[in-house]
Order: structure tokens, then C-alpha cells, then sequence
């Protein structure tokens, strides 16, 4: 089941992002989707605020893989905008069990990489209002049905 959500604000994105936090467990990921500018780096930086991330929380667009380790667990903020498809090299599987947050930019870039159970969150813009944005969540497996029930 999708549930379709409509944020008009960064701030609504970033609400949405710290309701969707207070509901984390160990070893979550968040596939987020979207084009240039929809959110995604916004999104990540409302779930790590509410996860009391002390950095500041940056795209990863040239590192790939950013590690926060100062939160109540910790965050593994991935950008694979520019692995064009192939990630054998990075280990990103690895971080789907180091019992923290992995939120996944592009995450379908790399469709060969993403885990079974999942959260997908895809961010659309809209060309009415270019506050407006148009998000899609997508859990499959129990725990992310559970999770969009709780806050959605």
C-alpha cells in the first residue's frame, strides 16, 4: 500500500522526516527517490535533527557515504547519484546491519544493492508550486507497514 503525502514547506518535509524518525528501529533503511531538488538531502537532515545528530548533515554527493555516529544510533546518509549502478566496491550492503539508520539517496540508481525490506520515499515536485512537493511511501516488510500505520 502507498500512502501519499503533500508538504508545502521544507519545514513540513523536514516534520514528516522527524514523525517517520520517531518510529526508527535498529538496522531501518530509507530509499529515498526523486530528481535534482525535490528534498531528499532536506528529509535527511529532518530525520537526522531528530535523531539528535550533532553534525551538520551535508549531501554526500562526493563522498558516497557519510557516517554519523553522535545520535541515538547511528546514520549512514548515502548519495549514489554518481555510482551509476555499480556499488560492488562500496560495501553499502554492510551498513544494512550496523544496527543504525541507512537513508539511501537515488536508492534507485542501484536497484541491485537495495534490501527486500525497505522504506521508499519518493519526493515529486510540483510545477503549481515549487514549495509544493508530492511524496510517495512505500514500506515492504512488516516493521516499515507497521511504521507508516503508526504515523500516517
Amino acid at each position: 500500500m502507498d500512502y501519499k503525502i503533500v508538504t508545502y514547506s521544507e519545514e513540513e518535509t523536514i516534520e514528516l522526516a522527524q514523525n517517520i524518525e520517531s518510529e526508527k528501529f535498529p538496522n531501518m533503511v530509507i530509499c529515498l527517490k526523486g530528481d535534482l531538488g525535490t528534498g531528499k538531502t532536506v528529509f535527511t537532515k529532518g530525520f537526522a535533527q531528530a535523531l539528535e545528530v550533532k553534525e551538520e548533515v551535508t549531501s554526500p554527493t562526493f563522498n558516497i557515504i557519510k557516517e554519523y555516529h553522535s545520535g541515538e544510533m547511528p546514520l549512514f546518509h548515502m548519495d549514489v547519484y554518481r555510482v551509476e549502478g555499480n556499488a560492488d566496491d562500496l560495501g553499502i550492503e554492510e551498513y544494512y546491519t550496523k544496527k543504525g539508520v541507512t537513508i539511501i539517496e537515488w536508492a534507485d540508481m542501484i536497484p541491485d544493492y537495495i534490501p527486500e525490506k525497505r522504506l521508499d520515499i519518493r519526493i515529486k515536485s510540483s510545477s503549481e508550486d515549487e514549495n509544493k512537493r508530492i511524496i510517495i511511501i512505500t514500506p515492504y516488510g512488516k516493521k516499515y507497514e507497521d511504521l507508516c500505520e503508526a504515523i500516517l
